[in-house]
């Protein structure tokens, strides 16, 4: 960064904390004591396609997983532009399913295009009510997504939620931040 950028009060976005992904099958054990919900075992990470040969040849490489994985992931765009890539496992696997999904947000940074990543999502519910745990690459920092009805969310069940895993995960602190992700995959 610049002394300019300095001046202007722009600042370097921070590199994606992969890590904090494994700290979630710990933050599950206590969400599934303390609450009623388990992990479905469907999890996405979500990026903006870029325009470019870099990014076309990352997408074919992909396509080729997909081609190969027997039905363990699938890719899916949204009405924002975003692309979704989505890993299905058993239910029981939360581990593996955190594995595979740092698997491919490390495939994406190193490939160059880190900057282009939104969130990660694993899905959760207590068998009616859908839950979603977000991971914030940008802010390096999860919340909880709990939708009712498209543009409805249940923010009490989210406030429950946050308490409920504060102690394992690094959560968001800032509630604006909590972005609604309506019809994401897997909720």
């Amino acid at each position: 960064m610049g002394f300019l950028d300095s001046l202007l009060g722009r600042s370097k976005p921070a590199a994606p904390d992969l890590d904090q992904l494994f700290a979630l099958p710990a933050a599950a054990v206590t969400l599934q004591s303390s609450t009623r919900f388990r992990a479905t075992g469907v999890g996405s990470v979500c990026f903006k396609a870029a325009e470019g040969g870099g990014f076309t040849g990352l997408r074919e490489q992909v396509e080729q997983l997909l081609a190969l994985d027997h039905g363990k992931y699938r890719a899916q765009s949204d009405s924002f532009g975003f692309t979704w890539l989505v890993c299905t496992t058993t239910a029981d696997d939360l581990e593996g399913l955190v594995t595979d999904l740092h698997a491919v947000n490390s495939s994406l940074v190193d490939a160059g295009f880190g900057a282009a990543l939104l969130c990660t999502l694993i899905a959760f519910t207590d068998g009616t009510q859908p839950l979603g745990l977000v991971y914030l690459y940008k802010r390096g920092s999860w919340y909880p997504f709990a939708p009712t009805a498209t543009d409805r969310r249940n923010t009490g069940l989210e406030l429950q939620i946050k308490s409920a895993i504060e102690q394992d995960l690094r959560v968001e602190a800032d509630l604006a931040r909590w972005f609604p992700i309506d019809n994401a995959p897997g909720l």
